[in-house]
């Protein structure tokens, strides 16, 4: 499958994004020829975590969301780690920019902890998702369905819920955006 000419957005937390989230989904999408650009609070170089405590690596962000829009995208990458995810939906620019994926039908892939992020934008109402277990009660306060299966696909949103589920939810995702706009992907936005 390919993503030749397809541009896929990562999000990724000034603080406490889970690495092999961030890292793994991002090789998966660039193997299959999409170009992805890095989006932040602001550019610059920011640190990723392992196993939520333990300092990871540092990356840079390409661009900060105030510079870009969904439009400018054909998908949408959202990694997890608690303090990550935790940290980006208190962000009301990254909510909408996520927001906005839906309300554009565009395929989102998230995981672990960054389900938060889709109960801030206010789009997990009548849909199927999985996430790390703690979230699960936030999915269904927001009207979702959560079940617990290493990769869960409802309309153009692929969920996982954590590191192990990572070659089932790349995979996924390189399916889903390579099959682009999905007509029901918007019933919540």
């Amino acid at each position: 499958m390919t993503l030749e000419g397809k541009k896929i957005a990562i999000l990724l937390a000034p603080r406490g994004t889970e690495e092999p989230e961030f890292v793994e989904p991002k090789r998966a999408v660039e193997a299959a020829g999409a170009s992805v650009t890095v989006i932040g609070f602001e550019a610059g170089e920011v640190q990723t975590v392992n196993n939520d405590l333990d300092p990871g690596s540092r990356f840079s962000v390409d661009k900060a969301v105030a510079e870009v829009a969904a439009s400018d995208f054909d998908g949408l990458v959202i990694p997890g780690g608690s303090v990550g995810a935790d940290t980006l939906r208190g962000n009301e620019q990254i909510v909408s920019f996520v927001h906005d994926f839906f309300a554009q039908r565009k395929p989102v892939g998230v995981i672990c902890h960054g389900p938060w992020i889709l109960v801030e934008a206010d789009v997990v109402k009548g849909r199927t998702l999985t996430s790390y277990p703690t979230v699960s009660t936030d999915i269904r306060n927001a009207g979702g369905t959560w079940v617990d299966q290493e990769v869960v696909t409802d309309k153009g949103l692929v969920t996982s819920r954590n590191p192990n589920d990572l070659p089932a939810f790349c995979a996924k995702i390189v399916e889903e955006f390579a099959e682009g706009r999905h007509p029901a992907q918007a019933r919540s936005a």
